[in-house]
């Protein structure tokens, strides 16, 4: 992951929230984490969509230790779902580490994953098959339309906030009561 045309308007480790506005019903409730975001487009992972599958699971398959881990794989995002991420802690780098910020990391290669389960692995991590991307712009002209809210991140509504709630805390960090959105307002 490399920075390209960097922008003072990054939204790089910030929160996405999808609003009502947002028409696309594969991102309703959505939490995106923002890993990039520069003039040439951005990159994120949805964290708070868990998948039917649990990491043990995917372990097995790929032949390493730990089938025994319960833990959740999230959707990451409509684009390439069968590729997976690592967002991390950083305890330290496997092949393919990228630093999102000083806080946390992000790797793509299985190496990690074999650590996790040989329990050598991040002290914090969260597991995405997918990602979702936007192309030059079209990140800016969703969040001009409204179908976006944001806010900076944090490791702790990252890693130790729990899927299920994440998108009240992060709302709630927003300053919205989720009580008070509505799905039916318009635009005035």
């Amino acid at each position: 992951m490399t920075a390209s045309k960097a922008s003072p308007n990054s939204l790089r480790n910030h929160f996405l929230v999808a609003s009502p506005y947002l028409q696309d019903p594969r991102f309703h409730g959505a939490v995106i984490y923002l890993c990039e975001h520069s003039d040439d487009g951005a990159l994120g992972l949805m964290v708070n969509q868990p998948l039917d599958i649990h990491l043990g699971e995917i372990l097995e398959q790929l032949d390493m230790e730990g089938g025994e881990l319960d833990v959740p794989v999230y959707s990451g995002g409509p684009v390439q779902p069968e590729r997976g991420f690592v967002l991390h802690t950083p305890d330290r780098s496997w092949q393919n580490t990228a630093e999102v910020t000083r806080d946390i990391w992000m790797t793509t290669s299985r190496d990690v994953l074999a650590d996790i389960g040989n329990s050598a692995g991040p002290s914090e991590y969260l597991v995405c098959l997918g990602y979702a991307g936007w192309s030059e712009g079209q990140l800016e002209q969703e969040l001009a339309s409204n179908s976006w809210l944001n806010c900076p991140a944090s490791p702790d509504l990252l890693f130790r906030t729990t899927a299920e709630q994440r998108y009240e805390a992060v709302l709630k960090t927003i300053g919205i009561d989720i009580n008070q959105l509505s799905e039916s307002v318009g635009h005035a």
